[in-house]
């Protein structure tokens, strides 16, 4: 099979997005990067709006769940893995990381692997941007294509850290976050993909995720986010 049939690819993020949604999008984190106070991103159409404060505090607070928290995997998710019980930003985004680059087609189906990744949202609407992450899944065609092959995956995640400018927004203004507690985490590891007739290959993944950690909440994903800095 071919390369093309690979992978839940992370290197078309946004491509088959209209235009304004992509601006939106890069707007947002953009503009948290820099911890431009007042910046405003809409998402899903628009009706909420937030501020994009994305100065990350070094040490999140360590706390319970909450109702508020996105549900782990429900029945029907196939091979996807529930998300983590955890509050720190860098570790709930490689567990994410390693969740998006994983998947076997051999007993998950497309809608199955989308229902896992949902549970992995942030259920505050103004900052969850679901197509960034639903558009890592191949379409329906593309999708059968790999069930035909059997085609897996497995990830192995290096490293998670805050991006540069992330952590300068944070020196910038401390208090900046305290409004959507939305840190930017940049995840480098290696995807391990096989199909029929021991075909098997690896690439290098890097994605950069949003991820909504309150306190006296577990962490969540908010989107996936330009690859703006290291």
């Amino acid at each position: 099979m071919r390369k093309r049939f690979l992978s839940l690819s992370l290197s078309s993020y946004g491509m088959g997005w209209p235009a304004n949604r992509r601006i939106a999008v890069i707007a947002l984190v953009v503009g948290a990067l820099l911890a431009i106070a007042g910046a405003v991103a809409h998402l899903s159409g628009g009706k909420s709006s937030h501020q994009t404060r994305a100065g990350a505090a070094p040490t999140p607070a360590n706390s319970p769940s909450s109702s508020e928290v996105s549900p782990g995997s429900t029945a029907g998710s196939g091979a996807v893995p529930g998300p983590p019980q955890i509050a720190d930003p860098v570790a709930y985004a490689t567990a994410a990381a390693r969740m998006l680059w994983s998947y076997d087609t051999r007993d998950t189906s497309r809608d199955q692997q989308l229902a896992g990744m949902r549970a992995w949202m942030t259920t505050e609407t103004a900052y969850a941007d679901w197509a960034s992450v639903s558009g890592q899944v191949p379409d329906p065609v593309l999708w059968s294509r790999m069930t035909d092959q059997d085609q897996h995956a497995t990830a192995h995640v290096s490293e998670g850290h805050y991006p540069s400018a992330f952590k300068q927004a944070l020196a910038e203004d401390p208090s900046a976050i305290t409004e959507a507690y939305i840190y930017v985490v940049t995840v480098n590891g290696t995807q391990q993909i096989a199909w029929k007739k021991g075909g098997s290959g690896a690439e290098e993944r890097a994605v950069t995720l949003a991820v909504q950690c309150r306190p006296n909440h577990d962490c969540t994903l908010a989107a996936i986010a330009p690859s703006v800095t290291q």
